[in-house]
């Protein structure tokens, strides 16, 4: 194995380890930061276990985990109720992450992300026509998510295009106007419909991780565990398409083909964490950013901005917990009152708005 150093031209200097053909390309801090956030994934989801009308453990949680427990009430409720929860939160938070990551590169802009431009609202609308009119389970809910997430996704990438290119300012401005009609009609559907429909849906708007269960989970999980190995192979020519159109296409690369389906991979990434627990704000806009803040480089990083989405929902959920006089509140609600904050500083502290 040979190893050498070298400048990066994101920021200071990386590694290359050549093993035969291959050869890895890595910088020390950014793999301090995935583990780092790794370690806080773990330690959050454990102890968010422990959390709840019923007291556990850490050490009764790592049992029951490890099939070393009792096999009581406290196992199932860890193994059936609280670990399904926490393993929604995970790959939720890891969607969002990935897909926000993608949008922000493709759109060059921080405010780039699925529930800003409107895509998440478009599957929140397949979802909601789901819940109303056909009263399916949460299976069918997820698949018309996805179905509504690529639906919006056409229709706004169609109207973004301009002379065979997609302008990052022109997309984030379709999206925003395309999710304003989507969110009237969600208003309407929930007028319309059947009201414990529409109260069910209206539950359902306010994003949550209550109730989860094993069902939930398998979309997500699948969904990120097949995407994010795909699209960290065109990561690399997403990130050269970011340094301009015409000099990624004098470098051989494809540009709308890989900008297209990179943006259909993080559109399903963002439909199947919005129909497992509804729309979660500002997840998908933070994670990619304070990634890129520890890192201390601009460049993408999914697997990160990954690791940072399922945290901050995990921070969020924590947080819910810990309210005094036990009160409740959908973690939609805690990201969108948290995230207003966050984008409201970003505001202000950008030179780019």
């Amino acid at each position: 194995m040979i190893q050498r150093r070298y400048p990066l031209q994101a920021a200071g200097a990386g590694y290359v380890c050549r093993l035969g053909p291959f050869s890895i390309v890595y910088q020390p801090l950014h793999l301090l930061v995935a583990f780092a956030l790794l370690l806080l994934v773990c330690v959050i989801a454990t102890y968010s276990m422990t959390l709840g009308k019923f007291n556990l453990s850490l050490l009764q949680v790592v049992d029951a985990i490890r099939g070393a427990g009792e096999g009581g009430v406290k196992d199932r409720i860890i193994l059936n109720i609280r670990l399904p929860k926490v393993l929604t939160a995970v790959f939720v938070g890891a969607a969002l992450g990935i897909s926000g990551a993608v949008f922000q590169s493709v759109s060059r802009n921080a405010l780039g992300s699925p529930d800003v431009i409107g895509f998440t609202t478009g599957a929140a609308t397949g979802a909601i026509a789901q819940i109303v009119l056909f009263e399916s389970g949460a299976l069918e809910v997820a698949l018309a998510a996805i179905v509504g997430g690529v639906v919006t996704a056409l229709v706004v990438y169609l109207l973004a295009v301009k002379a065979g290119v997609v302008g990052g300012y022109r997309l984030i401005l379709t999206g925003i106007g395309i999710g304003s009609i989507l969110s009237a009609l969600n208003g309407l559907m929930l007028v319309k419909g059947n009201l414990d429909n529409a109260i069910m849906a209206n539950l359902w708007l306010a994003g949550s991780l209550h109730a989860r269960t094993w069902t939930h989970v398998y979309p997500v999980l699948v969904g990120v565990v097949v995407l994010l190995p795909i699209m960290m192979v065109l990561k690399r020519a997403l990130a050269m398409i970011e340094m301009g159109d015409d000099m990624a296409t004098q470098l051989g690369i494809r540009v709308e083909r890989v900008r297209l389906i990179m943006i259909f991979f993080a559109v399903v990434l963002a439909a199947f964490a919005t129909g497992a627990a509804g729309p979660i704000a500002f997840i998908a806009l933070a994670a990619p950013q304070l990634v890129s803040r520890l890192r201390q480089s601009r460049a993408m990083s999914l697997f990160s901005s990954a690791l940072m989405g399922a945290l901050l929902v995990l921070a969020a959920d924590v947080l819910i917990q810990w309210l005094p006089f036990q009160a409740s509140m959908p973690i939609g609600r805690m990201t969108g009152i948290v995230g207003g904050i966050y984008l409201i500083w970003l505001l202000t502290r950008s030179r780019q708005f």
